[in-house]
This record gives C-alpha cells, structure tokens and sequence, in this order.
C-alpha cells in the first residue's frame, strides 16, 4: 500500500466513523450504500416507513465536499417540475421550451428519492437518462450533470416494463429492516445513539472531485484475479440454471463496484472474499440475496479441484471396490489343486438347497456336486497397489487441508482491514471454510477406514500363488 492510497484509507475510515455516529444496525447499509456512490453507482433501499432510509440518504451526501443534495417523495401526482424545475419564462419568450434546473435534481450531486415507483412512466422514463448517463434533456440541448449517487426508497417493487427498467438502474439493492429488540433498546437509550440526525464529518475527511478521480484511477488500474473472474462465471450459470437474468450491464458495473472496493483499501487486485458484495448486486429481494450469500458462502475459498462433494467421489469409489472384493468368490480348489466336490447327503441337506432342487428319480442326490465357493483371496501386490492409492489420497487430503488454514488465514487477515465487508457474510464464509474442513477429515477418516479394509482381504498363502491347473482327465467319472 503506497502512501496515497494508505492516506485515502485513513481518511474513509475516519469518516465512515463520523457517518455512522447515532445510527442503529445500520452500519452495514451505510457502508455498502457509500461505496455504491464511490463507484458512481445508485443505491435502492428497500424497507417500511420510518426506518431511517432517509438519514441514511443525508449522511452519503455528507462524505462529499461541496456536494449540492437534492430530496423529493414521488407520489402518482408528481409532475416534472418537482424533480426537474419549473420551466424558464425567458426561454419561452425566446421560444425555447427550457427548465430552471438549479436547485433540482440535474445541478444535484446527490439525490435521494422517496418511493421511486410511485411516480408515472414519464417520469421514470426521463429518470433512467439521468440516472445512467448523467444527461438531462433540457430543452432542445442534452446538459451534463454532476449527478454522483441517487439513494432510492421503496416499500416494494412493482412488476411492470418500465419500473423493471428503471429498477436495473440501481446496482445495489439493500433491504432495511426496523431495528432488533436489542437494537430497539439502543433506539431509546438516553445516550439517544439512534438519533436520526447526521453529524457533519470534519472537512478534511469529506472527498472532493480529485479525490474521486483519483479512485476511479486507482480502480481502473485494480486487477481482477482469475479465481474471482472464475467464481463470477460459475455464478451466472448458476443464476441462470435457476431462471435469474442478470444483465451484462450489471455484470459489467459488478466489476467495477469490486475494483473500487479493493482500490479504496489500497489494494492493486481484488480479493476472492470481496465477493461478498455480490448478493446486493444480483439478487432482486431480499430471500434472494440470502440464497445466493450462502451458495458464495460455501464455495469461496475451496477450489474446485478439491472440494468436499469431489474427493467424496473419489472416496466412496474405493469404499465400493473394497466392498466388492469383500463379497467376490472364487472357485474351491484342494491342495492338489482339483476342484472340490461334496456329495449331498440327502436327510440333511448338508449341501444346501440343492438337493430340494433337483429330482431324485434317477439318484441325482447321491451324485458328488460342486462345494460352495469360498472367498476370493489376494495377493500382496494387488492389496499393495490399493493401498498405495489410499496412502496418496490421504496426502492429497493433507495438502488440502493446509491450503483450507492459508484460505481461512487469508480471509482472517482480508475481514481485519476490509472497510465494506459485510459482518454476517464473514461469519457465513468462516462457517464455510469450516464446514469443508470438517468434510475433508471426516473422508481422511473413511479413507483409512477403507485402506485397513483392503489390508484385511483374504491373502493368497504365497505371494504369487495361484490355483493349480485343472486336469479334467483325473475327475471322478
């Protein structure tokens, strides 16, 4: 970490300190949502009345220097010159149909938005302009607006063509939900740490145009490693297997939100772990989010080439030929090496069940019969041989372990310095990283179990010994 980038992480953390002064359970939206806009992306909040989506609005637009804000609820009546001015009266006389915008949401830096969904489609339709191009059609020119981040609210989304539009707009959706019992006791306190109303930070911790720049540089010089590359991938076939479409758009701003994450730290190359944002960004609702955190949670940090489902493959495969070498039979033979034969003693069908089988019109069950087969035995260079295989698969299952503690250190020393990450992601991803863990000893075990089942197969009496040939011309007539 260079000395830039080290002062650039003091001074986020410093003012994420500020913004999250008297705010309840709320950490954790604060910070994705600020993060959001150091990506120049939007954020929807999407949660009941009166809880706090609003400050949360105010105090995004207070990590940025000389940042104009701009708030307006929509309702099915708002009309655009409540969003984007009243029209000029000059420009009229001079026929020109143009808006006074200063003071609205074009000359806005940041914007919050109450109830996005409630204004008609044209409204929403003028929005998305705004909201992805940073342009507004003001008259018959297109102006340039310093739009940084919109944070949008909303009890629920509607399903119709323009609303899913414009929903796509927003790269983060963040569910708020009223505050826990605890959380509630925290709310009330006389300390009043839920107070609602922001703190201002101190000047020198607020960002500035250059200080976004100098980010967005940052990032676009921010690799994305192949192990991230390959988890995104592997993800959107999963979505899609499950009928989820996610558009490439999304992708595309996806990368970017996970650059700038890594960059804000001080980091030149995205993190595995940094994935932990991507719910936010693929899921529609919140009982989405959850699913595809837990899929993430149980796949990060485990490589595909030794992951719990596959070595269980491989284990059970040898459970299955011990098992079947177990059970094999092979002819019996005596120390001449003649088949052995009994005859079936008919009063107690010492034989088997032979004897009831076959008639005895002709004297059949005094004749001599085949004695049961015994069990297969094996020499030491086949036993050998598996249990060689097993003394490999156990090493494998050794090395994987150790590669499990490095990912579980790794993701240790990511959560220590991580600025965004999401505490109950970290707690599912240790979980993770334990449950395969767990998984890889208990198959240690049942490897060993299986190689001490091939130790204990019958033996051939010699190495190398094998059943004399047969010579037919000495069987009993």
């Amino acid at each position: 970490m260079n000395g830039a980038h080290a002062l650039l992480r003091g001074r986020l953390t410093g003012l994420l300190a500020a913004l999250e002064t008297g705010l309840v359970e709320r950490r954790q939206v604060l910070r994705a949502s600020l993060l959001a806009a150091l990506a120049g992306e939007h954020t929807l909040l999407v949660g009941p009345p009166g809880t706090a989506k609003s400050a949360l609005a105010r105090r995004i637009h207070l990590a940025f220097r000389d940042a104009r804000y701009f708030e307006r609820l929509l309702t099915r009546f708002t009309v655009p010159e409540e969003l984007f001015g009243p029209l000029s009266i000059r420009a009229l006389e001079e026929d020109r149909y143009e808006r006074q915008v200063a003071g609205f949401l074009p000359d806005a830096a940041v914007a919050f938005i109450d109830e996005v969904f409630k204004a008609n489609s044209a409204i929403l339709n003028a929005l998305l302009t705004l909201l992805n191009e940073r342009e507004f059609d003001n008259g018959a020119g297109r102006m340039r607006c310093p739009l940084i981040s919109v944070v949008g609210a909303t009890n629920q989304v509607p399903e119709d063509e323009v609303a899913e539009a414009f929903f796509d707009r927003f790269l983060l959706r963040l569910t708020v939900a009223p505050v826990s019992a605890e959380g509630f006791r925290r709310l009330l306190g006389e300390d009043r740490a839920g107070s609602p109303e922001p703190l201002a930070p101190a000047p020198e911790l607020q960002l500035d145009a250059l200080d976004r720049a100098a980010l967005a540089r940052a990032a676009g010089s921010c690799a994305l490693p192949a192990v991230v590359l390959d988890r995104l991938a592997e993800l959107r076939d999963w979505l899609a297997g499950r009928g989820v479409y996610v558009s490439d758009r999304r992708w595309v701003k996806l990368a970017h939100l996970l650059r700038v994450a890594a960059a804000s730290e001080g980091r030149s190359a995205a993190s595995e772990w940094d994935l932990g944002l991507v719910p936010y960004c693929v899921a529609a609702d919140e009982p989405a989010r959850l699913v595809v955190a837990e899929w993430l949670a149980a796949r990060l940090g485990v490589r595909e080439a030794w992951s719990p489902p596959r070595i269980t493959r491989v284990v059970e495969a040898f459970e299955a030929q011990l098992a079947g070498e177990r059970e094999a039979t092979d002819l019996d033979y005596d120390e001449a090496g003649r088949l052995r034969f009994s005859a079936i003693d008919p009063a107690t069908q010492q034989a088997g069940e032979l004897a009831g089988a076959i008639g005895d019109a002709k004297g059949g069950s005094a004749a001599l019969r085949m004695s049961s087969a015994r069990m297969r035995r094996y020499g030491h260079l086949h036993i050998g041989a598996r249990t060689a295989q097993l003394d490999d698969v156990l090493a494998r299952l050794v090395k994987y372990r150790d590669e499990l503690d490095t990912q579980r250190a790794a993701l240790e020393a990511w959560a220590d310095q991580a600025l965004w990450a999401d505490p109950a992601f970290v707690t599912a991803a240790r979980a993770g990283l334990a449950a395969a863990d767990a998984a890889l000893a208990a198959l240690a075990e049942r490897a060993r179990t299986a190689r001490a089942g091939f130790e204990s197969l019958p033996r051939l009496a010699a190495a190398g010994a094998v059943p004399a040939p047969v010579d037919h011309d000495a069987l009993p007539e």
